[in-house]
């Protein structure tokens, strides 16, 4: 079957080319209109975004530098958000599942899917401090920053080091259907 949700989803992509070029006031909009629409346990709604961009070059300039070498590729990302959370802002079953952090991950969904229709790159990244982050803004320690979003039009691959042009140019992976979805049987190690 092929529905447009899928068609969005292989349109997708992960590439580290990202152009300096705004985003259009309006894109943004959107973009964070799909993360308010998001689901969430009780509707409680956890998710907090810190978005950076060029109408506050010295904040845009603070943001960037709590990412880690590794992501040097996103300091030319006109769009650069921080997504962070706590926990009594969302479910708490018996202090064993975390909710907050499962419905922010569902709003950065929502935000990875709005900028790929809109035609942008949406990359999520783990590589930065979220101790700079808070130093720099503020943010109380009660807060976990969990996911940094470098936003942008597609760029220019030579702008990127050979190892991530290689691997922006390379297929897709994806393990096979089998090895992640189980039905009527769990996938994966099994108590005997």
């Amino acid at each position: 079957m092929d529905t447009q949700m899928l068609k969005l989803l292989h349109r997708r992509k992960a590439t580290r080319a990202i152009s300096e070029r705004p985003v259009e006031a309006e894109k943004v909009e959107a973009i964070f209109e799909a993360a308010r629409l998001s689901a969430s346990c009780a509707n409680n709604q956890p998710w907090r975004f810190l978005v950076l961009d060029g109408d506050d070059p010295e904040a845009l300039s603070r943001g960037r530098e709590a990412l880690s070498g590794g992501n040097y590729w996103a300091k030319t990302a006109p769009l650069l958000i921080f997504g962070y959370s706590k926990p009594d802002l969302d479910c708490q079953i018996a202090g064993t599942r975390e909710y907050y952090l499962f419905d922010l991950g569902m709003a950065v969904q929502n935000i990875l899917l709005q900028a790929t229709e809109l035609d942008l790159v949406a990359r999520p990244m783990a590589g930065f401090s979220p101790g700079k982050v808070r130093a720099a803004f503020g943010l109380t320690d009660e807060f976990e920053v969990l996911v940094a979003i470098a936003i942008g039009y597609e760029g220019d691959l030579s702008t990127l080091s050979e190892k991530h042009q290689q691997v922006s140019q390379s297929p897709r992976q994806r393990k096979a259907m089998e090895e992640i979805v189980g039905f009527n049987a769990p996938v994966g190690h099994v108590q005997e």
